[in-house]
């Protein structure tokens, strides 16, 4: 398109919020419009957030603004539920959504009820929903009215697993998909901006802990994605942890590969660096290398390395930025699709380091 793309933010207080207000106010072909907040209606943006002086003149106002409507796509960096509620009189206005949380990843509408305890108020706008991981679903997201963007650990686990399944899809028999095994760990960002103990700073500092252990949210998510691109059910053992650093996540994550795989470690490098080729946020390491969550830190990049510990066991490991690939930068790309946009524009920053 020739104009700018209007956009709003509905949710802007939260660390999600703060991230796509940083990548937008650096994007030369958006322009924000409205920026939502109940508690903050009327305050500055730039009074919540320092680092915006100067980048963002707008404030806050109610969600239930006219100004959402006069926008081109509206994101919603809410809590659950949210989305769900405002998104059918957006679409209607013509206006595109792009939601962060989980109102419009999973397919199934009792599954939903199941691990968010709400039910769904518009399970036809859910049908229609696109899953927003560009690397996957680039094609569908291109048309899309409303679009489902995954979590963070959800993106780390399908971009690491996504070229090993699709070769078991074509040579069946080639890994054990009843049996992968993540091993994935978070900073502390990654529970949102909130005041609750298990949070504190002196609770997560010189501590390294499980959670989520009887089952956490992401797991049905990834699972749905992981079998479509397997092209049958998968297995997955998925156990979170909560490490003492603000951003980023690692995934370790573990494939028994079968007696058909007959690959050899250079063919497995080579079948991911096949995949990811011309892909400008996924990086495969060369073999000798091992990624770290700081060369990631800030950017929307995913980088993968490969190990085979044993002859029949795949490692691969992944680190992102939480609230960039696995949130805020993600959902921009998805815009940059959507609007015609070089998915790459306005996400091209390097990380700091150290």
């Amino acid at each position: 398109m020739t104009r700018k793309i209007r956009v709003g933010i509905v949710g802007g207080t939260g660390y999600t919020g703060v991230e796509l207000l940083r990548l937008l106010a650096q994007h030369p072909k958006a322009e924000l419009v409205a920026i939502t907040s109940r508690k903050e209606a009327g305050t500055p943006v730039d009074r919540i957030f320092g680092s915006l002086r100067g980048r963002v003149d707008l404030r806050f106002t109610s969600p239930d603004a006219r100004e959402l409507e006069r926008c081109d796509v509206v994101f919603f960096a809410t809590p659950h539920g949210v989305a769900m509620n405002q998104a059918r009189a957006l679409v209607e206005a013509g206006v595109r959504v792009i939601d962060l949380a989980a109102d419009f990843r999973l397919r199934d509408p009792a599954q939903f009820e199941a691990w968010y305890k709400m039910p769904h108020t518009c399970p036809d706008l859910l049908a229609e929903a696109v899953y927003g991981l560009p690397e996957l679903n680039r094609a569908a997201i291109g048309s899309a009215r409303i679009i489902g963007c995954p979590g963070c650990y959800p993106t780390s686990m399908q971009l690491g697993l996504a070229p090993i399944l699709e070769w078991e899809r074509d040579h069946p028999g080639a890994i054990d998909c009843g049996a992968i095994i993540a091993d994935c760990k978070s900073g502390v960002s990654g529970a949102g901006r909130k005041a609750e103990v298990d949070y504190l700073g002196a609770e997560v500092s010189e501590n390294f802990r499980a959670y989520g252990l009887s089952g956490h949210r992401h797991h049905p998510e990834t699972v749905q994605q992981l079998s479509l691109l397997a092209g049958k059910p998968v297995g997955l053992t998925f156990v979170p942890h909560l490490v003492p650093m603000i951003r980023g996540i690692f995934s370790s994550i573990y494939v028994r590969l079968g007696t058909a795989a007959d690959l050899s470690d250079a063919d497995l490098q080579a079948l991911y660096e096949r995949r990811y080729a011309g892909e400008p946020f996924v990086d495969v390491l060369p073999a000798d290398c091992a990624p770290e969550t700081r060369s990631v830190r800030g950017t929307n990049l995913a980088r993968i390395g490969l190990r085979r510990p044993a002859r029949d066991l795949l490692l691969v490991l992944v680190v992102e930025d939480n609230l960039v690939k696995g949130a805020a930068g993600q959902a921009v790309q998805c815009m940059n699709r959507l609007f015609g946009v070089p998915e790459t524009e306005g996400l091209m920053q390097i990380a700091a380091v150290p």
